[in-house]
């Protein structure tokens, strides 16, 4: 195999073509034949290399957000596809491939078959970096000349490897980088014309399965009908996400809708069987006044609690029997458990529940410990008592709360939903298609989970919000304006001279004194009898002489 090699990538632009050879000239002067774009081809000698070089690129050179590779079989199994005048074959994978890319994406589109000396598979027809210009026509024209190939130097059309394809491009291709690999096919998988397609089917599959590269494969099978030499009803897309960044890339595609715009058929999960089988969605909370529960567009729960929950919950009222501890109200939640897991119906499975919040682990009780017969798409009901920890979250009256004022406080966290002892089987509907659409293919004993997989997790994200009126912050700011007006008063009274009456010796007196402030008192001789000390709360007298006669007031 040969090892990737750094090659330019300009902007939706094919790679080099040499002169065509005369046969390959006289066959687009045939009569009928439609017009070939020449510049969209490869020499079949440097085809494979263009492959192994295409994305693996220095770092700089390749700074998109995705990788893609597109695989398109054109083995012989597939000649139906590419001489039936009705064929939606290439249209389709013109459609898939300008849903999946997008400006900045690195693409390489190849066909594949079986690698003989001298016919090198896969091979490239297209390798760009995507740009913001139309990217129809280059993918289209890279398409049209495609055909089932034959074997070198022989009228037999060629064989397919499929496991083949697909280890290239991880090794090769993507040079063990993370990214998407698709794959269209008929699922007929034949190395070296092997009859026993079934036994070959299974070996990619074990590849699938047990591949660590492979984080994440989907299969979309479609009803297409076809006839030529051979005939079909239908066709695969399989796409496999390599490493966890392709599976997040390969996530966020899925969120964006784009592809189920082509293809609306429910992708079939191959991989992971053992991650998100189930999904929750709350329905009805009960006991705690002041909380709900809703679910936001990109899957997190969010329970929202007015912030007098915080203290009405940690009250006898707002705890059940399950005797949550104090400042843990425990909220009886109905859910409904649905399985995502399509197209496994969950035979049986043991079920357990927590939550992650606050950095703390907590149980989650739930009112069933078993599910049985949950068929892919569907839901059933399921009761739980789940402790809020609005202990953690600020008082409605606290210092936080102030600052808050007109917010949220949130905190994060997550529900975990373990499955145990967990049996699936495919559902009795995709057998019925899968048998329709590829006959006599031992897809649904495929389809199977391994052995190993016997549980299963799911994690639903979850954020607890208080939200915070204003009501703190107001009474905050009403109180500081007493505050100051009192202060206020407390200085106008403190700098105002206060009237103030004494009598020295039968002599009525008014003196007018300031508030901290001390006033000597003599007789009628000039003798000091007494000191008249003032203050913001009344007036003494001190200092008295003795025998002398003064009194406050008359």
């Amino acid at each position: 195999m040969m090892g990737p090699l750094p090659l330019p990538l300009p902007s939706l632009t094919p790679l080099p073509v040499p002169a065509a050879s005369a046969r390959a000239r006289a066959a687009r002067r045939a009569p009928g034949r439609a017009p070939v774009r020449r510049r969209a081809r490869l020499p079949l000698h440097a085809a494979a290399l263009a492959l192994a070089g295409a994305l693996a690129m220095p770092a700089v050179a390749l700074a998109a957000p995705v990788s893609h590779v597109f695989l398109v079989q054109n083995s012989g199994w597939m000649e139906p596809f590419y001489t039936d005048p009705a064929s939606q074959y290439k249209a389709l994978v013109t459609e898939v491939v300008l849903a999946a890319i997008q400006p900045g994406d690195a693409l390489v589109l190849a066909a594949f078959n079986q690698s003989l000396p001298g016919a090198p598979s896969p091979k490239a027809l297209l390798a760009a970096k995507v740009d913001d210009k139309p990217q129809r026509a280059a993918v289209a024209g890279a398409l049209a000349p495609l055909a089932a190939a034959k074997k070198p130097g022989s009228s037999a059309l060629a064989d397919t490897d499929l496991g083949e394809a697909v280890s290239t491009s991880i090794s090769s291709a993507l040079g063990g980088k993370p990214g998407l690999i698709w794959l269209f096919t008929n699922n007929k998988n034949s190395p070296n014309n092997d009859q026993a397609t079934a036994q070959r089917n299974r070996e990619f599959y074990e590849l699938i399965h047990h591949g660590g590269a492979i984080r994440k494969a989907l299969a979309f099978p479609l009803h297409m009908p076809v006839q030529g030499r051979y005939s079909a009803n239908g066709m695969m897309i399989y796409v496999f996400a390599i490493g966890d960044e392709g599976a997040r890339e390969l996530d966020a595609l899925l969120r964006t809708g784009r592809l189920q715009k082509v293809i609306t058929e429910p992708p079939a999960r191959l991989k992971p069987l053992d991650q998100d089988t189930v999904r929750l969605f709350p329905v009805k909370v009960e006991n705690v006044p002041g909380v709900t529960f809703s679910t936001q567009p990109n899957g997190t729960l969010r329970a929202d609690i007015d912030a007098g929950a915080a203290s009405a919950g940690s009250g006898p009222a707002a705890r059940t029997a399950a005797a949550a501890p104090a400042g843990m109200p425990a909220a009886r939640i109905q859910w409904r458990l649905e399985n995502t897991i399509y197209p496994y119906t969950i035979t049986s499975a043991r079920l357990a529940a927590r939550s992650v919040l606050a950095g703390a682990e907590k149980p989650i009780a739930l009112g069933a410990d078993a599910v049985r017969g949950l068929a892919p798409g569907k839901s059933q009901p399921l009761a739980s008592t789940m402790e809020l920890p609005v202990a953690h979250l600020p008082g409605k009256w606290s210092l936080e709360a102030v600052k808050a004022a007109g917010s949220a406080a949130v905190l994060p966290g997550a529900i975990e939903v373990q499955l145990s002892e967990q049996k699936l089987e495919l559902s009795q509907a995709f057998r019925e298609r899968m048998a329709a659409l590829f006959p006599g293919d031992p897809l649904p004993d495929i389809f199977t989970p391994p052995s190993q997989v016997q549980g299963s997790r799911a994690v639903l994200p979850l954020e607890v919000r208080m939200q915070f009126g204003v009501a703190p912050l107001l009474a905050l700011l009403g109180g500081v304006a007493a505050l100051l007006l009192a202060g206020a008063g407390a200085v106008i009274a403190a700098t105002r001279p206060r009237k103030v009456q004494v009598t020295v010796e039968g002599e009525l007196r008014t003196l007018h004194v300031k508030a901290g402030n001390s006033q000597p008192l003599f007789d009628k001789a000039g003798n000091k009898v007494a000191v008249l000390n003032t203050t913001m709360f009344g007036n003494t007298l001190t200092d008295l002489r003795e025998g002398a006669q003064v009194r406050l007031g008359r």
